[in-house]
């Protein structure tokens, strides 16, 4: 089965198109990498929650958006020697392709899929 890692960030919305960019040159080398599948999404319907939601789990600000991403794996040992060699690729340096959003406040996990439907 395959295997996702999952993020959720806040984007200066002024820097949606620097996000658009930054993404395209990330995620092309993730599919070099192996990745099946790679999706960047842009919050449009992000609604605040009574006791935690996606805004507040980002601490993002008035001025930014919500982004949520993922990349499909086709195994977790495919995306761990995936990730390596994505990270020490320098086209993915800060100076090469710098994050047009604050990384500290980036949250990222990876997931085993336990349902699936298609």
């Amino acid at each position: 089965m395959t295997y996702v890692d999952g993020f959720v960030a806040a984007v200066p919305t002024a820097n949606k198109q620097k996000f658009i960019d930054h993404a395209q040159k990330a995620d092309s080398m993730f599919v070099e990498a192996g990745a099946i599948r790679v999706l960047e999404c842009w919050g449009d319907d992000v609604p605040d929650g009574s006791v935690t939601d996606f805004r507040r789990a980002v601490k993002a600000e008035d001025d930014e958006t919500v982004i949520f991403s993922w990349i499909e794996w086709p195994d977790k040992a495919t995306r761990d020697e995936a990730m390596q060699k994505v990270m020490d690729d320098p086209r993915m340096q800060p100076d090469t392709n710098p994050m047009p959003f604050d990384g500290k406040r980036l949250v990222y996990g990876g997931f085993s899929p336990v349902v699936e439907l298609s």
